[in-house]
């Protein structure tokens, strides 16, 4: 907080917010790369825009994602391997009970945790996407076209994303986990382009032959695109590595051939559409081939590979594909005379943030008993969840308003979605080009885009000799507070970090007395990573809290004036004002850039420092005698109670159940208590915002040797 920051600085906020999480597939539970790098920080932003802008006027929406390839394949194989006898919907069911479990078990605050395929949501989301579909339509924008599709003549089956296997032919992509027409960093590509393909089902190379789908005209939409990306790189809320991602994809349409394969390029050169040649520079083991568009170029494919030319293609707009012949996935209506297709799972799982937001209106509707509107028509559209189905909890109160055209289409509304760095094509280039498409005005989201979060300093896979744990393991070693709170410190908004929690460290870090290895996770020489910050919870924050709760307490045969079990009145020391609106403001402001260790970093700094002040003058006032050391103590008092407060309302949406319980203790409503409205308020004028007088709120007692923040109970 070096930093001097001022009122007149603050950022503007929407008056409505949309929080959206990216989506795991439905063939799994969550490990910790999605809790830690994508739920924990956006439910620390949810939170905070709650008390910030009022929980009305914020929704937090993920889910399943139920439908695609990777699920179909999961259970085709558990099906086969282990006997499986349950339908895809309830293995798709089960695996989102384990998931929403788990995000209860991180303290994730979703409005709704749904799943595109189950109900409450999934007549909904049907709804939406065929009303998108046919309005793309209506537009001009999606059309019929035959393109090559896997064929695995030995199964006599057409094979759909996972079920395909080779290695991604984007220029400078080194992944060897690309599948029908994307790899595992997200590169979209043609299937005639994967190189070595190999089905998944028998380990023949499958053949191509055509079919028919609907695909969106994206590069319609190139000059729309730069534009909005030379916007987007202007705006301090968006990282570089989101603009600087959706650059790469504004390039023309290029091929890249080795220096090798020239001779058999000029041989064939005057067959080719148009294009210019640049050749290579210096040292470079390749020459470009520009094409007027991605059409030439992919007629250019036909011509060097007969010619026996190999080569890779560069990133480029090319027709987004909406739909696919997979049985599982949402009905698709009949367009263009393509029919008996569902979509696929990608252009879905965009929109469903919408769906979740309908259900979520519906759901309010129905409770409010509203017979009219889009909310109550989707109330009536509404299911139930299986039975035995674990649900993230619903919230109790009702949201500001039941249009969601007011959350989507409002120059007072904004989207921010948290997402992988992997997911950006998707997020920032597909859908900002179809959401301009659709012409209902639909808010471009404010991305807030993830590094990798590593794991033992290497990119989490679950296939490598030390898997990534599942993330409600960790929770055998670690309180989900300690994690939550070492998560946001790692500043995954500015390069890929490394978690590596000592209780699964298996490297050798010497030997015992008796000459046998030890191991880190056994060696008591070794820091734990992953507790860096729980010092501040269960040490500093635990300690200020304590000392207001206990400092007041009323005690046999202390007569003095503060030990009243009352929050004491009177005007906090001006250095304790001044640090309490610094930190509001610089944590504002991290916020405002979603730089959640930031905002973490503001907390520590003000809370040691609160907690230094409160020691000073406690003891300086214990040396005292008479009324000079009750005066002390009570300004004291006084002034920890106002850091405490501040420290507790931006802590808030870190560590949740700690907080929410010193705000217990303060026997304060916590909408009152968390609201941002109070924050820059004195502790008297807090307290008479609830209607009693300075001096008489009466906090609740602390029971003795109270802990608001605890240690895991395998760490004592």
């Amino acid at each position: 907080m070096a930093s001097k920051y001022s009122m007149n600085d603050r950022p503007s906020w929407p008056h409505r917010a949309i929080v959206t999480a990216g989506e795991p597939y439905g063939n799994k539970g969550l490990h910790f790369g999605h809790v830690g790098g994508v739920f924990v920080p956006a439910d620390f932003f949810a939170r905070f825009l709650r008390d910030r802008l009022g929980r009305e006027n914020v929704i937090f929406t993920s889910g399943t994602d139920c439908y695609g390839s990777p699920i179909v394949e999961s259970y085709r194989k558990l099906k086969e391997n282990e006997g499986y006898d349950k339908s895809i919907r309830e293995y798709v069911e089960s695996n989102h009970s384990r998931q929403a479990a788990t995000l209860n078990n991180y303290n994730i605050s979703c409005d709704i945790y749904g799943g595109s395929g189950l109900e409450p949501a999934a007549q909904i989301h049907n709804e939406v996407t065929a009303e998108i579909i046919e309005r793309l339509h209506e537009q001009g924008t999606i059309s019929k076209r035959s393109t090559l599709q896997f064929y695995d003549a030995k199964a006599g089956t057409f094979l759909n994303g996972r079920q395909v296997i080779g290695r991604c032919p984007i220029q400078g992509c080194k992944s060897e986990k690309a599948y029908a027409d994307e790899c595992d960093l997200g590169h979209q590509f043609e299937p005639e382009e994967l190189i070595a393909p190999k089905s998944q089902l028998t380990g023949e190379v499958p053949e191509l032959r055509p079919v028919d789908n609907l695909y969106f005209d994206l590069p319609a939409y190139l000059d729309f695109m730069k534009t909005y990306t030379a916007k987007l790189a202007q705006n301090p809320q968006v990282r570089p590595v989101v603009s600087k991602t959706m650059e790469e994809w504004l390039l023309p349409a290029q091929l890249y051939i080795q220096n090798k394969f020239r001779e058999a390029f000029d041989a064939v050169e005057n067959q080719l559409p148009e294009h210019t040649v640049l050749e290579p520079e210096g040292n470079k083991s390749s020459f470009t081939v520009t094409f007027p568009s991605w059409k030439e170029r992919d007629d250019a494919h036909t011509v060097l590979a007969n010619g026996g030319v190999r080569f890779r293609s560069g990133k480029a707009l090319v027709p987004f594909r909406i739909t696919g012949n997979i049985d599982w996935g949402v009905p698709v209506p009949q367009v263009d005379s393509v029919s008996d297709v569902t979509c696929w799972c990608w252009p879905e799982s965009l929109w469903a943030p919408i769906s979740y937001t309908r259900t979520v209106l519906a759901r309010d509707a129905k409770a409010a008993g509203v017979t009219e509107g889009v909310a109550a028509q989707d109330a009536a559209l509404m299911g139930e969840p299986a039975a035995d189905s674990t649900q993230v909890p619903a919230p109790t109160y009702q949201h500001s308003s039941l249009d969601w055209r007011d959350w989507w289409c409002s120059d007072d509304a904004q989207i921010y979605q948290f997402i992988g760095q992997d997911n950006i094509y998707f997020y920032c280039i597909a859908q900002t080009a179809m959401w301009e498409a659709l012409g209902w005005d639909l808010t471009q989201s404010t991305v807030s885009a993830c590094y990798h979060l590593l794991y033992m300093g290497k990119k989490a896979s679950s296939s490598s000799q030390t898997p990534p744990p599942p993330a409600d393991d960790l929770l055998n070693h670690y309180t989900c507070e300690q994690m939550r709170a070492h998560w946001l410190s790692l500043g995954l908004s500015e390069k890929p970090v490394s978690f590596s929690p000592k209780a699964y460290d298996t490297r050798v870090t010497g030997k015992d007395k008796d000459g046998n290895e030890v191991r880190a996770c056994d060696d008591k020489r070794v820091i734990d990573p992953a507790l860096k910050e729980s010092a501040l919870l269960t040490g500093v924050f635990n300690r200020l809290a304590r000392s207001c709760f206990y400092g007041v307490a009323i005690k046999e045969g202390d007569e003095s004036p503060y030990r009243n079990g009352c929050i004491p009145a009177g005007a906090a020391s001006a250095i304790v004002v001044e640090a309490a609106e610094q930190a509001a403001l610089a944590f504002e402001q991290a916020m405002y850039k979603f730089e959640t260790h930031r905002a973490l970093a503001v907390c520590d700094d003000y809370l040691r420092a609160a907690n230094k002040r409160w020691s000073d003058a406690s003891k300086a006032a214990n040396k005292l005698e008479g009324e000079p050391a009750n005066t002390a103590m009570t300004q004291a008092l006084v002034d920890a109670f106002t850091e405490l407060r501040v420290a507790t309302v931006l802590m808030h949406g870190i560590v949740p159940a700690g907080c929410e319980l010193i705000c217990e203790y303060f026997d304060v409503d916590p909408v009152a208590f968390f609201s941002w409205d109070n924050i820059f308020a004195s502790t008297d004028e807090f307290v008479e915002s609830l209607g009693e007088k300075p001096g008489e709120h009466r906090v609740k007692p602390l029971p003795p040797r109270f802990d608001f923040f605890s240690k895991h109970e395998s760490q004592y």
